[in-house]
C-alpha cells in the first residue's frame, strides 16, 4: 500500500510540474525571419502569431507570391524552433521516467 501512496504522490508532483511547464511554454516567444530578413515574425508558445514585419520592398505589384512564400517560410521556421524548445523542456521534465518511446505528452 505504501508503494501506491508513493505512486500517487509522484503522479501529483508530475502533474504540478507539467502544469507549470505548460504555463512556461505558453509565455515563450520565438522569432524567425526569411528572405534574408525581408520577412520576420514572432510566435507565442501556443503558436499564436503576435508580430509580422514585411520589408516595404516586397510590397510591389507582382511580388505577392514571393511575399506569401516568405511568410510561410518564416512561420514554419518559428514553429520548428518552438517545437524544439517544447521537446527540450518536456525531455528535461520526464528524464528518468519509464515513458514508452514515441509517446507524446498532451500538448
Amino acid at each position: 500500500m505504501r508503494d501506491m501512496m508513493g505512486m500517487l504522490s509522484k503522479a501529483k508532483e508530475m502533474q504540478a510540474k507539467m502544469q507549470a511547464m505548460q504555463e512556461e511554454i505558453a509565455q515563450m516567444e520565438v522569432s524567425a525571419t526569411s528572405g534574408g530578413g525581408l520577412v520576420s515574425l514572432t510566435l507565442l508558445g501556443k503558436g499564436t502569431l503576435t508580430s509580422l514585419k514585411i520589408d516595404p520592398s516586397l510590397l510591389k505589384e507582382g511580388e505577392g507570391e514571393i511575399l506569401e512564400d516568405l511568410i510561410i517560410a518564416a512561420h514554419n521556421d518559428a514553429k520548428a524552433k518552438l517545437e524544439a524548445m517544447m521537446a527540450e523542456k518536456t525531455q528535461a521534465l520526464t528524464a528518468g521516467l519509464p515513458i514508452p518511446p514515441g509517446m507524446k505528452l498532451p500538448f
